[in-house]
């Protein structure tokens, strides 16, 4: 008796841990369910994937959706359909949101927000601060909960631990992976003079490398004291690069794909556009970070996805919010990036689902395997297609990558066995659930 399924997706060449090869995917009650030749199968659906590369689920763990409180920029369904447009089937949400994410409260109020209203699925980041250390053991494992984040340095929002004992604090409670934005606050505070009114381009001088080095040597110093695995999110300098290869026993790296593609060059065309925390740097730190991706030095992506409305950005610097658009286009910038020799697609999946799951402990994603969650990205490695303003699908409709033109395409994106997205359109209903983490079963 031939099998059956509820989906196969078949004809594709198939990137996992297996290597890169034409196999078919054959998917029950949202799970995969085998994986090889299903020619003699059938199925309630079947999409044809002849011609495209199915890549396991790509896992964004640093995106800023801005709900509840700053809604007018972004919110959990625009935000999630921005993702799963772009190829993104989970993300990880930011807890600098008003009211802040740094309570049992706050979170079941994020998680009963998204469920079955965001496209894709999700977790939420709970805030370390001054006052929570003593609740981290129960926050960190709560249904929804990817963890605990810590801003060192100020940033959009008003979470700030800037001193080695509240640091040390929050480490001594963590039995998961701490994230932490590492900027060293005194330092910025103390170089305030050097931004310079209506000048962007002076943003990477005020908030320099050595504030960025400062505040990750701290963060890996105190980390080692107390015995803490750490994340350092958004890696902008060589400096940086350098210091943490000696230290991956207890910290991990994730890049950007704005670190990686822009320079300080770009301050002239996009202005504020380019304005982020920590700032887009000279080419020699981007051309050091790729050598970090290269070397396996830094661990995974994140599109530190941060919108803010073009009248928002609009504003003289440096009363401009720092943030950009990055979600829906970390797929396409990196699909550019292999095409032109800077990665293979194997390390990009690494990078953006393998690596996600192994840091972080999620359950049942990230892989292509019998047994796991039917996530799928499905692109289009010899599309060529320019990003467009009108083509994003966040509330703020702007990207810094406008006009840009790419070799590789997202073309599909399954979550759990339903195609949620194909050829550019929401292709089901939302029906984002929380992602599961081993550590919190």
């Amino acid at each position: 008796m031939p099998q059956t399924f509820d989906l196969i997706v078949k004809g594709g060449v198939v990137v996992d841990h297996n290597g890169v090869g034409a196999r078919d995917i054959g998917v029950r009650a949202g799970k995969i369910a085998e994986i090889g030749d299903l020619s003699c199968a059938s199925a309630g659906e079947t999409i044809d994937a002849t011609g495209l590369t199915i890549l396991p689920g790509v896992i964004d763990t640093q995106v800023h959706f801005r709900e509840p409180g700053l809604t007018h920029k972004e919110d959990l369904e625009t935000g999630s359909r921005a993702a799963v447009l772009g190829g993104v089937t989970a993300v990880f949400e930011m807890p600098n949101t008003n009211p802040l994410t740094t309570s049992a409260e706050a979170l079941a109020d994020k998680v009963s927000r998204a469920k079955h209203r965001m496209h894709c699925d999700f977790a939420f980041w709970v805030g370390g601060t001054a006052d929570n250390p003593k609740d981290i053991p129960e926050l960190e494992r709560l249904p929804g909960a990817a963890g605990i984040k810590v801003f060192m340095g100020s940033s959009t929002g008003s979470l700030l631990v800037e001193d080695d004992a509240g640091i040390a604090a929050i480490l001594r409670q963590t039995r998961r992976r701490a994230a932490f934005h590492s900027e060293d606050e005194p330092r910025l505070n103390a170089r305030k003079n050097l931004r310079v009114e209506n000048d962007p381009s002076s943003h990477p001088v005020w908030r320099d490398e050595i504030a960025a080095l400062q505040s990750t040597q701290r963060l890996v110093r105190i980390a080692r004291e107390c015995r803490a695995q750490v994340h350092v999110l958004h890696v902008s300098t060589a400096e940086e690069i350098d210091f943490l290869k000696d230290h991956k026993d207890i910290a991990s790296i994730e890049v950007t794909p704005h670190h990686l593609t822009l320079s300080a060059e770009d301050y002239a065309r996009l202005g504020t556009k380019l304005q982020m925390n920590p700032p887009v740097r000279d080419a020699r730190h981007r051309d050091h970070l790729w050598r970090g991706v290269r070397q396996s030095i830094a661990d995974i992506l994140g599109s530190d996805h941060a919108p803010h409305t073009l009248e928002e950005k609009a504003k003289s610097y440096p009363q401009s919010p720092s943030g950009m658009t990055g979600v829906q286009t970390l797929v396409p910038i990196m699909l550019d990036h292999v095409a032109s020799g800077r990665l293979s697609i194997e390390r990009l999946v690494d990078m953006t689902s393998a690596g996600p799951a192994r840091l972080f402990g999620i359950a049942g994603k990230g892989r292509i395997a019998v047994g796991y969650d039917a996530d799928l990205t499905i692109v289009d490695l010899k599309r060529r297609a320019t990003i467009e303003d009108r083509w994003i699908g966040s509330r703020c409709g702007w990207t810094p990558y406008d006009g840009k033109s790419v070799l590789g395409w997202p073309v599909g994106t399954i979550i759990r066995g339903a195609r949620v997205m194909w050829e550019g359109e929401i292709a089901a209903p939302s029906r984002g659930e929380a992602a599961r983490f081993w550590q919190a079963l």
